[in-house]
């Protein structure tokens, strides 16, 4: 009869049991992460900006399994070049570009 009603009252037998259920929690947590379908490293070919607009702009890029980053410097960019052309945006939201003809064309 002793043996009926005897109660275990070892305390570490509830935390074995409370961090049992927290892996199983954890696991089930990294599993729905790594599937997830926003995840930006999960698809192919990927574009993320860190801090757009900001003088501490980055940019990765990721094609295949290659990764590029490009830091910016916080200047402005300067360069050389020549006008190509005009581009016109038509009332439906439509935009033409119409190429400028070369001289002696």
């Amino acid at each position: 009869m002793r043996f009926l009603f005897e109660e275990d009252t070892d305390p570490m037998l509830s935390v074995v049991n409370l961090i049992d259920v927290f892996l199983v929690i954890i696991g089930v947590l990294m599993i729905v992460i790594a599937q997830n379908p926003l995840n930006p490293f999960s698809q192919e070919d990927v574009v993320v900006i860190e801090k757009p607009g900001d003088a501490d702009m980055r940019i990765t890029i990721k094609n295949g399994q290659e990764l590029t980053r490009y830091e910016s410097s916080g200047e402005t960019g300067e360069g050389r070049g020549a006008r190509a052309g005009v581009t016109y945006r038509l009332d439906d939201g439509r935009m033409i570009y119409v190429p400028e003809s070369e001289a002696g064309s």
